[in-house]
């Protein structure tokens, strides 16, 4: 483990990376997770990180009611693993992060995509929290 801090970009790919995880195993806690992936040292504990991933899994219902409100004609069941975990994130930071600007938590997203995801992925996620970021500004 390194002691220089990580960057804004890097906790949420690591908030990303643990949210992506618990779609695979739902039967574990986020708390489970985190503390297998900081063990492994896939991830290095940090606030920023802890606070997307307490936060979304604390909203995950509302999160993904918002997800779901803001999909044209497309099922939840239909979304890449990659992309719901982008959009878990990047909501969540947009509802309820304070001092995020949700262009930053849509531009964020969308980078981490380019590494993750498909090109219909990236599409995908950038349409959706377009969506949520223009209901919000109404």
């Amino acid at each position: 483990m390194s002691s220089k801090p990580i960057s804004r970009r890097q906790s949420r790919e690591q908030a990303f990376i643990l949210l992506f995880e618990k779609s695979f195993n739902e039967d574990m806690s986020l708390n489970e997770i985190i503390d297998i992936a900081v063990e492994t040292e896939v991830i290095e504990k940090n606030e920023f990180t802890d606070e997307i991933v307490t936060k979304a899994e604390a909203n995950i219902n509302k999160i993904d009611d918002e997800i779901k409100n803001n999909l044209k004609g497309w099922t939840m069941s239909r979304i890449s693993k990659v992309s719901l975990a982008l959009l878990r994130m990047a909501i969540c930071e947009i509802k309820y992060c304070e001092n995020v600007p949700t262009g930053v938590s849509i531009n964020e997203a969308v980078e981490i995509c380019k590494i993750y995801g498909s090109d219909e992925d990236k599409a995908f996620v950038n349409g959706v929290l377009g969506s949520v970021s223009r209901k919000l500004e109404a």
